[in-house]
């Protein structure tokens, strides 16, 4: 019996190994066989894509080391996770690809299977063709400039909440970790301008809302977590029978208990609130024989999206730009001068309109996202085959396939030298009204362009600008013994994070 058992596993193992040598030979020779620039064309690329997934580089190490590996190619081959992938180096090519000719490129590469977990792959970002469309014709009033006017009152005052806490608590400033406190913010606005649900997490510590947040966006790299990412992508159906799923179980029963009871409250009492609920309620309730019909999967799954994204990204912006205010104290001591301007021609408050009218807050935070953007590729999957130019001179023009993906390496292109001279010097003035259209047109790409942008990017700047404008109006920014300038990132993450975290001083201001 034992000896059947070794042989069949040494069968299945011999199978497996057959299978990936046969998909690796595929999707490594697949553009040598186009004449296109590809990697990895050598052992050691080969090694490098494996080192950022075992944890021994960091993404956006290796998000530069592509990009540099061919400096005068438009575009080179690539893989992504066994699949072959085009990465694009030239401003033009992205600009075609994402809005001129976008028809061919309307869509995300599968993350994850939406029947393996339905949480995220039916979410706005995952979800292609006619049924995106419906969905972001759905979701788009939510971010009008009447809706964000709207969530201002709403932002503000969990922004008030937020630092006043830690105004009356200010053995909590000496030495601060920003990432932990910044993230109780961003989950207090997220609950209220999306599920209409008061918490305040600095009060709360361990809010229901708050814990579910940190499950959902616990992200690391490694073997095990690579070897789970793979099988989800790779065998959706083996995933579902043995019940892997992406996020925990609990995570998902929680934020369809949320979202079910308050759709049945606003149902029931007749309430009604003009926010991401509301419009997909509107939705599910409508008769249309051309949209799909709304499901509550399907209303959950855009709320937790909305929550995924502005729970960690926003909260992870908030950090650097917080750093590098503490780091150049001239930078902050400007910013503040504009603040103190608004808030005194406004008796001692920031509305919606003031907010917009900052413009040195805006350079700020543009630079910040130049500096550490949110994401380190952006990408694209073709839907309809396309002809692109040839990569460099002696290549030829190539077709690209349905289901082939394009990556664009944003990280890179933010750090290029040739469209941002000295890019490690955090610099607003890059983005000043004398020197902003000195940019070269798509190589500036926090969140995206064309009809795939990010949804809810002007939500993120504000709730961002909020917060730094109160916090900057009653505490100094200071580097403290923990603070690590230059930022060193570390390995474990998928995204940039900083090794050991964030930390500043919050010193505060007397009035």
């Amino acid at each position: 019996m034992a000896s059947t058992f070794v042989l069949l596993l040494i069968t299945l193992v011999v199978i497996g190994v057959l299978k990936i040598v046969s998909v690796l030979h595929h999707a490594y020779f697949y553009w040598k066989n186009k004449g296109v620039p590809y990697l990895p064309n050598s052992l050691s690329s080969f090694v490098t894509v494996w080192k950022v997934f075992l944890g021994y580089i960091t993404f956006a190490d290796y998000c530069e080391y592509v990009y540099r590996y061919f400096p005068n190619a438009k575009y080179f081959g690539g893989v992504d996770f066994f699949t072959p992938a085009i990465i694009l180096r030239d401003p033009e090519l992205i600009k075609d690809i994402m809005v001129k000719d976008f028809e061919h490129f309307p869509d995300h590469r599968t993350f994850v299977d939406e029947k393996v977990e339905p949480l995220f792959g039916k979410n706005i970002f995952s979800l292609r063709g006619n049924r995106w469309k419906e969905m972001r014709n759905t979701l788009s009033p939510s971010f009008t400039a009447s809706k964000m006017k709207f969530m201002f009152d709403l932002i503000s005052k969990c922004s008030h909440d937020f630092v006043n806490y830690l105004v009356n608590h200010p053995e909590l400033c000496h030495t601060i970790e920003t990432k932990a406190v910044f993230r109780r913010y961003t989950n207090d606005v997220i609950a209220t301008a999306a599920f209409g649900i008061s918490v305040n997490s600095m009060k709360d510590q361990d809010n229901e809302f708050y814990i579910r947040g940190i499950e959902a966006t616990k992200f690391s790299s490694g073997l095990l977590v690579t070897i789970k990412i793979i099988f989800l992508r790779a065998c959706p159906w083996l995933a579902k029978l043995i019940g892997l799923t992406f996020f925990p179980a609990a995570t998902s029963k929680f934020f369809r208990k949320i979202v079910g009871e308050t759709i049945n409250a606003r149902e029931t009492q007749d309430i009604v609130r003009p926010d991401m609920i509301h419009l997909l309620m509107q939705a599910r309730n409508k008769d249309s024989a051309s949209a799909s019909k709304m499901t509550l999967d399907d209303i959950v799954s855009q709320a937790f999206i909305f929550f995924f994204a502005g729970f960690d990204t926003s909260s992870t912006l908030m950090c650097f730009a917080a750093h590098e205010l503490a780091v150049n104290q001239d930078i902050q001591d400007r910013l503040r001068e504009e603040i103190q301007q608004h808030l005194a021609e406004g008796n001692g408050e920031i509305s919606y309109e003031s907010l917009s009218k900052m413009s040195y807050m805006d350079m700020v935070i543009s630079e910040t996202l130049r500096k550490y953007p949110p994401v380190i590729f952006i990408d694209r999957l073709c839907t309809k085959e396309y002809e692109l130019p040839p990569s460099q001179p002696g290549c030829k023009n190539v077709i690209v396939k349905p289901d082939n993906v394009l990556m664009f390496p944003v990280y890179a292109l933010h750090r290029d030298p040739a469209y941002f001279p000295n890019p490690d010097k955090f610099d607003p003035e890059r983005f000043s009204e004398e020197n902003k259209d000195n940019i070269v047109p798509y190589t500036y790409m926090p969140f995206g362009h064309g009809p795939r942008k990010c949804i809810g990017n002007r939500f993120a700047l504000m709730e961002t600008k909020i917060l730094i404008a109160h916090l900057l109006q009653k505490f100094t920014f200071k580097t403290v013994e923990k603070t690590v300038e230059p930022v060193v990132y570390t390995k474990k993450e998928f995204t940039l994070q900083p090794v050991g975290g964030f930390w500043i001083g919050l010193e505060k201001r007397e009035p």
